[in-house]
């Protein structure tokens, strides 16, 4: 019976995490959809993903989040993966200037490979190293706002916020798909076409196997 509920669903959300490497990004899927999290964790190699079913609104969303490698070898593979997110989520650590320098360029690289209308979460995350910050709230708070990006701090490591970050971008997707649903009646190709209420994203045998092992970043 629990598997049969899992299936039933009026949306799959795909979200995409990106960011440099170490910045925590596979501790934060991990957290959220297996409340894990591995302090010995490993660099991703190319793309692993997970999903959760949780409510938005009064719907069932089925979250699928992809976690994508933060090293520039990998780069030529992982955009392959921004077609069809409805969201992506840019991390970078707070106790690393350089990996929030680097924000801007990834998200040049989403908005020239993703759907213009991708709804984007900024989060800074390891907020548990709070001798180390080196990155101000206020600044990435700044920068957000200029981008048209919503902004959270998290600590995967303490589960600071990681639940309220996920539910906030998921509940921005249901709205946007809501309000293209309500504006057409015939949606194009776009962000609200790509998912519509009694349609799914099919996902192969192979791709549905989540990693079950010690998560990894």
């Amino acid at each position: 019976m629990a598997r049969r509920a899992e299936e039933e669903y009026d949306y799959l959300f795909k979200v995409v995490l990106i960011g440099d490497s170490g910045v925590g990004k596979s501790n934060l899927l991990s957290r959220f959809t297996r409340n894990e999290f591995c302090l010995e964790s490993k660099s991703t190699i190319g793309v692993e993903f997970a999903t959760r079913t949780l409510q938005v609104e009064g719907r069932i969303i089925k979250s699928q989040i992809w976690d994508t490698a933060g090293q520039e070898r990998y780069r030529a593979i992982t955009s392959a993966y921004y077609r069809g997110a409805l969201g992506a989520i840019l991390v970078y650590d707070v106790t690393k200037p350089t990996t929030f320098e680097n924000v801007s360029r990834w998200l040049k690289e989403l908005r020239d490979h993703a759907d213009p209308n991708i709804v984007i979460m900024l989060i800074g995350n390891k907020t548990d190293l709070k001798q180390l910050r080196a990155v101000a709230s206020e600044d990435a708070q700044s920068y957000a706002e200029t981008e048209g990006l919503s902004y959270i701090e998290t600590s995967a490591l303490e589960a600071t916020n990681v639940e309220q970050a996920f539910q906030l971008i998921l509940a921005e997707i249901y709205r946007v798909i809501s309000k293209k649903n309500i504006s057409s009646d015939e949606p194009g190709p776009g962000i609200a076409g790509s998912v519509k209420e009694g349609k799914t994203i099919v996902v192969s045998a192979s791709e549905s196997n989540t990693k079950k092992q010690c998560c990894s970043t």
